[in-house]
């Protein structure tokens, strides 16, 4: 156990009969980081979780907590704080009580019930709902409560599952916001599970990318996202286009490819994942970095510019999602709007720099 780490997951796996959920799983996470497990349904983030606070236990491996081997300890031993999509608040108890009751449930004396529980609703900002009931509060307001019940006792490790899925869009956006301001006041370790891309990458120190019981990426939320370590990465972390192509040649500072249907392209050595001369490969252009001109004029050494016809857009205020047929092939481009959308039948130019783009192994 590094002293640094305040989770370590030593070869941690789940099987559920033939069905394996984790995957042998190797993991630091680091004292007072914001780590996200994200990934698709059934991927093995929440079980991954749900092993961590306790409430399954591991097939193998062990979990380690502060330097303590807790695998084998139950959940209310564990001094994590855990808050989950439906918040779980007693409706027949007050703001108070509930907030309260993990503090009387790890016996603190009574003569300090009062400080905590307030000390913790300033913190979530809603300091004068101690007497009030959860049905008189709105969802956001019940998730502030969820977890100022989790903070309240001081956990060594902090547990969200989903937390923020029951709210709207707008209220999920300021959500976010407030908990990772309350996060980084504390200075406490925190595991987020989402499927949610946005929420992983505004909030996290670290993101590890899941799928199908296995860790398909560990990073910092720019690096996950800007140099994708796989296929499955790169199509689930964003909109990208994967365009199929040909490694042709390597130096020390660049691996060139051939794009079928659309010619030759250099990409940066530390974005290419080792791809040797000869292997195919997939082109990752996100669809932010595919850039849709009126002319090909002034083109960039590193670039392609190829004719291209708009087949369909989506507006979207100040961008636009646009579907272009390029090379008998569709992309996709998402581009800020200057003056007007291109129109649907539009003939454009589609721009692609090599310093835009990733190289990843095919499925």
């Amino acid at each position: 156990m590094t002293a640094s780490h305040a989770v370590e997951l030593k070869g941690i796996e789940k099987k559920f009969g033939s069905l394996t959920a984790v995957q042998r799983m190797n993991l630091g996470i680091a004292e007072g980081s914001f780590v996200t497990l994200l990934g698709p349904s059934g991927c093995g983030k929440t079980t991954t979780l749900r092993m961590v606070a306790g409430l399954i236990e591991p097939s193998g491996g062990d979990i380690m907590i502060c330097g303590r081997n807790v695998t084998t300890i139950p959940v209310h031993k564990r001094n994590l704080g855990l808050v989950f999509q439906n918040y779980a608040l007693f409706p027949h108890k007050t703001i108070f009580d509930n907030v309260a009751f993990g503090l009387k449930y790890h016996g603190v004396p009574r003569s300090q019930i009062a400080g905590k529980v307030q000390r913790a609703l300033d913190l979530v900002q809603l300091p004068d709902v101690g007497q009030r009931y959860p049905r008189q509060l709105s969802g956001g307001q019940q998730q502030r409560i969820a977890l100022a019940r989790a903070i309240v006792i001081e956990p060594d490790v902090l547990l969200l599952d989903e937390p923020l899925s029951a709210l709207d869009a707008n209220l999920r956006e300021d959500m976010r916001v407030e908990l990772k301001r309350i996060q980084a006041e504390l200075g406490i370790t925190t595991i987020f599970v989402t499927h949610d891309q946005s929420e992983a990458l505004a909030m996290s120190d670290m993101i590890i990318l899941m799928s199908e019981g296995r860790v398909e990426q560990i990073g910092a939320p720019e690096d996950v996202y800007v140099n994708p370590a796989s296929a499955f990465s790169a199509r689930f972390l964003g909109n990208s286009n994967l365009l199929p192509a040909k490694v042709i040649a390597r130096d020390d500072a660049a691996v060139r490819v051939e794009i079928e249907g659309i010619g030759e392209l250099p990409i940066a050595v530390d974005r290419s994942r080792d791809l040797a001369v000869g292997e195919k490969a997939l082109v990752v252009v996100r669809s932010e970095r595919l850039y849709l001109r009126d002319s090909a004029d002034d083109l960039p050494e590193d670039a392609v510019a190829l004719p291209a016809t708009v087949t369909a857009l989506d507006y979207q205020g100040q961008a636009a999602r646009y579907f272009i047929s390029v090379a008998g092939q569709t992309m996709q481009a998402l581009n800020p709007i200057e003056t007007h959308p291109y129109r649907e039948g539009a003939p454009v130019t589609a721009l692609i720099r090599g310093r835009d783009c990733a190289l990843v192994h095919p499925d």
